[in-house]
């Protein structure tokens, strides 16, 4: 490396104490990072895109500083989908100094990774305080039925609210009381409508109408069946 004249003419003066960095808590251990390799932990945490429109929910399991699991959840803009399908490739096999400095396709996800890289560097994972961490497979565990858990609610001034898409599934009617005001909802449970459907044969489903294949995974939470009236909440 190159020193400049003043600094080369200076005489040299012993370093005192020799400080360590200090200890940061990591998967049930107190651990003195030095090295990428010496980063792990589950955690996860949201990026968004520098016009607002869109966010990413980005979970990571590093294990000695390579990423070895990436779950990446977007909503916004309908491309972000694809950007999330390239990032969930590119991600898994690098290092996390890697993937901070690689262009992970949409602006949400790399904040995503940003926002993740200081909470995973500083001590602050899901699994700081987890003896051994999490295994791989962990990020799956948020998932119902391998489905993202997106609520999806719209409303107005004039006409009120409307439930689209709850944890529990894709809201099918809107259950409303003598005061037109909601006391429950039916939903149908979509992913385990898929799996259902992943698990049966083709002869078993052309057995089935329509009508009773929904009804089969169809069901209501709170006072549905109090109802003074039922409503699309799709059309109505």
């Amino acid at each position: 490396m190159l020193f400049t004249h003043e600094v080369e003419e200076m005489c040299c003066v012993a370093k005192g104490p020799k400080n360590g960095p200090a200890p940061i808590p990591q998967e049930g251990a107190w651990t003195r990072a030095k090295e990428v390799k010496d980063i792990s932990g589950l955690t996860h945490g949201v990026g968004w895109c520098a016009p607002q429109q869109g966010a990413c929910k980005l979970t990571l399991n590093v294990k000695e500083g390579i990423i070895q699991e990436a779950l990446v959840e977007t909503i916004g803009c309908s491309g972000m989908t694809h950007s999330a399908a390239m990032a969930a490739e590119i991600l898994p096999g690098k290092t996390i100094l890697e993937a901070l400095n690689t262009d992970l396709v949409c602006d949400a996800i790399n904040t995503a990774m940003r926002e993740l890289f200081l909470q995973i560097v500083y001590g602050r994972t899901q699994t700081a305080f987890s003896e051994g961490g999490l295994p791989i497979g962990a990020g799956l565990e948020d998932l119902k039925q391998l489905r993202s858990i997106t609520g999806t609610m719209y409303s107005t001034a004039q006409k009120g609210v409307r439930y689209l898409e709850m944890a529990e599934g894709y809201v099918t009617g809107l259950a409303l009381d003598e005061e037109d005001k909601v006391i429950g909802y039916e939903f149908v449970n979509l992913g385990k409508m898929m799996e259902f459907v992943n698990k049966s044969s083709q002869e078993d489903l052309e057995k089935m109408s329509v009508k009773d294949f929904i009804k089969k995974f169809q069901k209501s939470y709170g006072r549905f069946a109090d109802a003074a009236k039922v409503i699309n909440p799709r059309k109505a």
